[in-house]
């Protein structure tokens, strides 16, 4: 199969009245998503050409999916947009995109306005309801390869303007279809979907459900800042697979949901996006002793994930998860500055993937995609790879391990240090749940926020006994809560501005 749309077609053959996607409000079989899906593509397909980007500026649902598949139907691709992100953000994406059509909610269409890109406006509420013309979206269909576009997502970038990752459908098959292989993945899963739409893990949710007939259950973001209810939502919609980013997990252990209710049908719980603080892993693990969970590693560029790391094991407060192997069809390694690959233990170096499903570019900046995607002679000539920024070492027994991020490094007292590893060290501590480290430059001064219980002289205490004296933070600050980005990680930019305050 060449295209996402013919799984599609697949599946509601084979399960036209399963349900498809519930959402909460609207629940919806195969048959009803792939029908909207197609009046959705026929309305598109009078307004605008193949392969270009389409704006969906709307929060997820079960209609935002549809308008996603819809566009695939018009022979575009789609691109994902919250609304709640700054004017100024959202202008920024506009201006990389260039796009002829940004469909929208009603409720959207002021937002819209302000934006500047008023005239591209495209109401969901008009285009569902289009009659589907089978022949027009043939042609169209006709014309589709493995390599089109298939979606665009933004991510931050070092210059503070957005870059537009694209994803072809080819990346999208070949790594779902090892996705799906690996672990098991069956029509009789039930996949609670707690990513936006316009962030990666959302598509491991989305299209192992198009693939093997599977039911996407979308939790509403709202709930997450209640985990009694979410652990009802998750319980009374039978979900039985959490693909989610670790922030969103730690959320729930570390308000001590679970003692409120357990999600007993949960039998796969995997993450990915940060380090899983292992204790918290382990309140998890107790939770749901039969349950599979698996740490996930991979940026937005390579589609999705890497590699993966069975949890097979309670680990200790001092342990550090393995990222484990790659994924069939994938090589990861790491180089070191001068470009020369690593294999000794213990040398850090830059983690490095090539093989399939490697995103098509940065849209629209070749500058960016020139620096991140580059080429290397092999024995089997020339091989495309993505650097990911990502610093990661080879334990003694082989294993792979993350070690910090490049752009988290920092030189501090003559000493390079990894404030990773200055929060590894916390969230071993007794009564710390989570914790974020920042350096303050003008004052030189490292800088520790926590959740949790313990005293900030306990901390400091309990950091002596674990890292050398230029490695303890100046100030330790304990906070209400750990505020989370869009995407669901810890949000490191509100506390690089709180630090200043605070020192």
């Amino acid at each position: 199969m060449k295209n996402i749309l013919d799984y599609l077609e697949r599946t509601t053959v084979c399960n036209a009245w399963k349900t498809a996607v519930d959402d909460g409000n609207i629940c919806m079989t195969w048959l009803e998503l792939q029908e909207m899906s197609k009046s959705i593509g026929t309305a598109l397909c009078k307004r605008t050409g193949r392969q270009k980007p389409v704006v969906i500026l709307a929060e997820k649902s079960a209609v935002a999916l549809a308008a996603m598949f819809g566009v695939v139907y018009a022979g575009c691709f789609y691109v994902m947009v919250d609304p709640k992100q700054p004017i100024e953000r959202l202008c920024e994406i506009f201006h990389t995109l260039l796009p002829e059509i940004i469909i929208i909610p009603a409720e959207n269409e002021a937002l819209l306005e302000q934006t500047g890109y008023g005239e591209c406006k495209c109401l969901l509420k008009d285009i569902m309801k289009e009659q589907i013309d089978e022949r027009q979206l043939l042609a169209v269909r006709k014309a589709c390869t493995v390599d089109d576009l298939l979606y665009g997502i933004f991510t931050s970038g070092s210059t503070g303007v957005p870059k537009g990752i694209v994803v072809s459908h080819k990346s999208v098959i070949n790594f779902i279809t090892h996705f799906i292989h690996t672990f098991r993945f069956t029509e009789t899963d039930v996949i609670g979907n707690q990513a936006p739409f316009d962030f990666d893990v959302s598509v491991k949710d989305i299209y192992t459900c198009l693939m093997t007939g599977a039911a996407l259950v979308i939790i509403p973001t709202k709930l997450f800042s209640v985990p009694p209810v979410l652990l009802d939502y998750l319980c009374n919609k039978h979900v039985n697979t959490l693909i989610w980013a670790v922030s969103a997990l730690t959320l729930i252990s570390a308000l001590h949901g679970l003692k409120y209710r357990i999600p007993i049908e949960v039998k796969r719980v995997m993450f990915s996006g940060e380090v899983m603080p292992v204790k918290q892993l382990r309140q998890w693990q107790l939770a749901l002793p039969e349950a599979e969970f698996v740490n996930l590693y991979g940026p937005s560029e390579i589609t999705c994930n890497c590699t993966y790391y069975r949890v097979k094991r309670i680990f200790e407060d001092d342990e550090i998860l393995p990222l484990g192997k790659a994924f069939d069809g994938r090589k990861v390694f790491l180089m070191d500055d001068e470009g020369k690959e690593i294999s000794t233990a213990e040398k850090n170096g830059e983690i490095c993937v090539s093989g399939e499903s490697l995103a098509e570019e940065y849209y629209h900046n070749p500058e960016e995609t020139r620096k991140k995607f580059r080429w290397m002679e092999t024995a089997d000539g020339m091989v495309r790879y993505y650097c990911t920024g990502d610093l990661g070492y080879y334990s003694a027994a082989g294993e792979l391990y993350f070690s910090g991020r490049k752009d988290f490094q920092i030189k501090h007292m003559g000493h390079r240090i990894e404030l990773e590893e200055i929060e590894h060290a916390l969230n071993q501590l007794d009564g710390v749940e989570n914790s974020c480290c920042v350096m303050n430059t003008k004052k030189n001064r490292l800088v520790g926020f926590y959740f949790g219980t313990a005293e900030s002289k306990e901390i400091k205490n309990g950091l002596k006994k674990k890292l050398p004296q230029y490695m303890i933070p100046h100030t330790i600050v304990r906070v209400a809560h750990m505020p989370l980005n869009k995407n669901g990680k810890i949000d490191r930019n509100y506390f690089g501005k709180r630090q200043e305050v605070v020192t």
